[in-house]
């Protein structure tokens, strides 16, 4: 637990993003009545029944110095997932940092390990050089 709240009470370094990542599992919901709209007043009315659309996933990483939030939805949870989300995100966000500091829980898909399962080697490579995880402990998250 030290390591992270050692990692938060770090002033922000210029060439070195500090982000906390996670994922959550959602349940896709439909309506089988519609709702009645809203009123004056009055909020809008629903029915308790609904229809099941299937499950999806919320990637989130968030920028613990500027605030910024990055998400992505995907079908399920897996170490491809895993694994693409983060390339992209430092891709697409952080190119320019030699180092990313990530804070995550210990899931068994949030490895170094699911790079190299899912990307070409020499891009795996660079992904692991660049962020360094920061595990919460279990049950602390």
């Amino acid at each position: 637990m030290e390591d992270v709240l050692d990692l938060y009470a770090q002033d922000p370094v210029p060439d070195k993003a500090r982000l906390c990542f996670d994922e959550r599992p959602c349940q896709l919901l439909g309506d089988i009545i519609a709702p009645l709209p809203m009123k004056a007043g009055k909020p809008e009315k629903q029915d308790h029944e609904y229809i099941r659309r299937g499950t999806a996933v919320i990637l989130l990483a968030y920028d613990i110095d500027t605030g910024q939030r990055y998400t992505q939805v995907r079908k399920q949870r897996t170490k491809k997932d895993y694994a693409q989300f983060m390339e992209w995100l430092v891709k697409e966000h952080y190119p320019h940092l030699k180092q990313v500091e990530l804070v995550q829980d210990n899931l068994n898909t949030h490895a170094y390990g699911s790079f190299y399962d899912h990307l070409p080697a020499d891009q795996a490579r660079v992904l692991a050089q660049q962020l360094n995880f920061h595990f919460t402990p279990k049950h602390g998250s």
